[in-house]
């Protein structure tokens, strides 16, 4: 089952216009035997990227991956060659038209990507949806040891607009442990600076 947070449109729309500072949802996915995100990322601290078949060397991908050496260097991780490193880290992004809906609920893989476009344009504009996921691999066994994503809403297509948000936002803890869901509040930097991150609170848990 896919979790998916579902946002008020009318909480949407003030955020998407601007009213306070830009908001973004991040979840953690347990690796499978750890008994914590912390101790799934014990090991040393170095990694190098890995990249699938389908992900050439663009400007667009060495904007991502300078953003995220960056970030992970003031977490301590160094990009290391690939075979020296203790962690592969897969970096996948995405953008599309965002979709609004009141209150939340479970769904089956396949089924949320079919529902619906919002039928207007809030304010004037289309709302996108962005998001980012990190996966570290352990490079010796290939073992998913920690995946985190980072989702946020705004009017603009261009992903490379929200990526320092999302690089940010999913890094704010580096690990996030349980619970599984936060919502990291953001403050723009000055005169096009990195972001800063005001908040980071864990989710209320919705009710089936």
């Amino acid at each position: 089952m896919i979790k998916v947070t579902l946002i008020c449109a009318a909480l949407a729309a003030a955020s998407l216009a601007g009213c306070a500072g830009p908001n973004a949802d991040v979840h953690t996915a347990r690796t499978a035997g750890a008994a914590s995100a912390t101790r799934a990322l014990q090991g040393e601290p170095s990694y190098a990227f890995a990249r699938m078949p389908s992900e050439d060397d663009s400007a667009n991908r060495q904007r991502v991956e300078a953003l995220l050496r960056d970030a992970l260097a003031q977490h301590g991780f160094v990009n290391a060659a690939d075979k020296s490193a203790h962690y592969l880290l897969s970096a996948a992004y995405d953008t599309r038209p965002a979709t609004i809906s009141v209150g939340g609920k479970e769904c089956a893989a396949g089924e949320c990507e079919r529902r619906a476009e919002a039928p207007f344009a809030l304010f004037g504009g289309r709302a996108y949806r962005h998001s980012l996921t990190l996966r570290f691999f352990d490079r010796m066994g290939g073992e998913e040891r920690y995946k985190v994503s980072a989702v946020i809403a705004d009017r603009n297509a261009d992903p490379l607009q929200a990526m320092p948000l999302l690089v940010k936002s999913a890094l704010a803890k580096l690990p996030f442990d349980e619970p599984s869901d936060w919502r990291v509040k953001l403050q723009m930097g000055e005169a096009g600076g990195a972001p800063n991150v005001i908040s980071v609170e864990p989710l209320p848990t919705v009710d089936p």
